[in-house]
């Protein structure tokens, strides 16, 4: 990348060890890593879609990269993702992340996994791969992942991402396969707290807590101090009432004392009113925060966001459940730059309308798609 234009991207990620011998290095791995970062934000998919941005882009890329033999071919492009080292690649997103973004003091930081579905290859025995991430609910950005096998590994993937993680007066979220003791202790030790989905996977805690808040009810909390907030929203035939009960966690919890710093425990019953019908579900939390509803409803919300604002964006948006790419390590290095490009679309104010929109709009405007990266 040539200095009077040099931005982030080399910065960050100029540094990578190149995995190719030298014989075949014919085209700048930053070249390569820039070229596909600029055609996923204009809305490339794939490895041949990224050589055709390439090639057509050629006389604006070649404002700001080297070029030294052209635009690299998809086969080169492809290669050379799926031999670059993903915990490198993922690390220098890291302190890109670090250095775009602040810690907002009691921010939400949603933790939660999604299968890469297409990234499976039944010829060569290769399951889907689960890739872990971190949402920060106010600055709406991904903040860091990690890529697990199969769904039970996220046990051990997320205090891998969490080390990761600066976390110091956020609250961290989980869903039932996050809810454990070690954990819920490094959270801790990061000087965060915790908000934890209860399910079977915690048999007798979980059963202790559904029991109090159904005998609690029965008798209308008697002699039980507790803290109550409720929501309503809904729109096209749907209206959905939120209420949330936040009670200091007793004493006769089962092993209450395992989990540390285990302040509160709450219950939230949301109650769905679609056309005439009326269901209702009930949901078990522990906390290291203190017995109060309203911001436990706030934090129970937030951690939606990582379905609603990531999940939800990058099937929709960037088709990610369709995605082919699997060779090697290709599938993961292909989603932290789609992660990279999700959070500067996310970041970029200017241009009204979703991630499809901003996609198109970088795709036909080279000052807006500048202005994206940086450059």
């Amino acid at each position: 990348m040539q200095n009077h234009q040099a931005g982030s991207i080399e910065e960050f990620f100029g540094e990578l060890k190149d995995p190719r011998m030298d014989r075949c290095k014919r085209h700048q791995a930053l070249d390569i890593i820039s070229i596909t970062l600029c055609a996923v934000l204009c809305g490339a998919e794939a490895w041949t879609e990224v050589e055709f941005f390439g090639h057509s882009k050629r006389s604006w890329l070649a404002t700001f990269l080297e070029l030294p033999n052209g635009i690299p071919s998809h086969d080169t492009i492809g290669r050379f993702f799926s031999l670059l080292d993903p915990k490198s690649f993922q690390k220098a997103f890291l302190r890109w992340v670090q250095r775009v973004s602040e810690v907002i003091p009691g921010q939400v930081v949603a933790v939660d996994g999604k299968c890469l579905r297409r990234s499976h290859d039944r010829r060569q025995d290769k399951a889907a791969i689960q890739m872990v991430s971190a949402w920060a609910s106010e600055n709406r950005m991904i903040l860091g992942q990690v890529k697990t096998d199969t769904k039970s590994n996220e046990i051990t993937a997320i205090p891998e991402l969490l080390q990761t993680l600066q976390l110091k007066g956020c609250i961290v979220t989980l869903d039932a396969a996050g809810c454990q003791k070690n954990i819920a202790s490094q959270i801790r030790h990061q000087d965060a707290d915790y908000v934890l989905a209860l399910k079977g996977n915690q048999g007798t805690l979980r059963e202790d807590v559904e029991y109090f808040f159904n005998t609690a009810m029965k008798y209308d909390f008697h002699d039980i101090e507790y803290d109550y907030f409720e929501s309503t929203d809904g729109g096209h035939g749907r209206v959905e009432v939120r209420r949330h009960w936040v009670v200091e966690a007793p004493d006769s919890l089962s092993g209450k004392a395992a989990w540390r710093d285990l302040n509160s425990i709450g219950m939230v019953e949301s109650q769905r009113h679609v056309d005439g019908e009326i269901t209702t579900e009930r949901r078990y939390y522990i906390s290291s925060l203190e017995s109060k509803a309203e911001p436990f409803a706030k934090t129970v919300r937030a951690h939606w966001g990582i379905e609603n604002s990531l999940h939800w964006c990058l099937d929709v948006g960037f088709r990610e459940d369709e995605c082919r790419v699997r060779t090697g390590y290709a599938s993961e290095n292909f989603a932290v730059i789609r992660h990279i490009a999700m959070n500067l679309l996310k970041q970029e104010k200017s241009c009204k309308g979703g991630i499809k929109s901003k996609r198109l709009q970088a795709g036909w405007d080279n000052a807006y798609l500048a202005k994206l990266l940086g450059v």
